[in-house]
């Protein structure tokens, strides 16, 4: 199952882009990786990935306008979309929340195994 679903990776430190990457393909996952919001956009509505995470402090446009155009967008109304992020604010998580994402998830709460790992749970939602 893991060989067909498609990742985007939407995260400005190439450094984190990487790590998540590198677990990810290491369970067989297909991923791509947009380094800013206005690629992110471009990048999911010319080929919808099964799954996006996504950050929220990018480059050209943040997550939040990255999650509300791919949400208007009936080619990626549907496609589960996670934050990651290092804000935890709670008007930000419920911001996210509300536009669509399924999760919500703190870089320093969280790991790239515990992110692979959720990719089946995430999918059925």
């Amino acid at each position: 199952m893991t060989d067909d679903v498609r990742v985007l990776f939407v995260e400005d430190d190439p450094t984190v882009a990487q790590m998540y990457k590198l677990k990810l393909e290491l369970d067989g996952y297909a991923v791509q990786v947009a380094g800013d919001g206005v690629l992110a956009v471009q990048m999911a509505t010319g080929c919808p990935p099964d799954i996006i995470f996504l950050d929220i402090r990018l480059p050209k446009m943040d997550g939040m306008g990255v999650l509300e155009a791919l949400r208007q967008d009936e080619r990626t109304r549907d496609v589960p979309v996670v934050i990651l992020s290092n804000y935890s604010e709670r008007v930000l998580v419920e911001r996210g929340l509300r536009l669509g994402a399924l999760d919500y998830l703190v870089k320093s709460q969280t790991t790239p195994a515990r992110v692979a790992g959720g990719v089946p749970a995430w999918l059925k939602s």
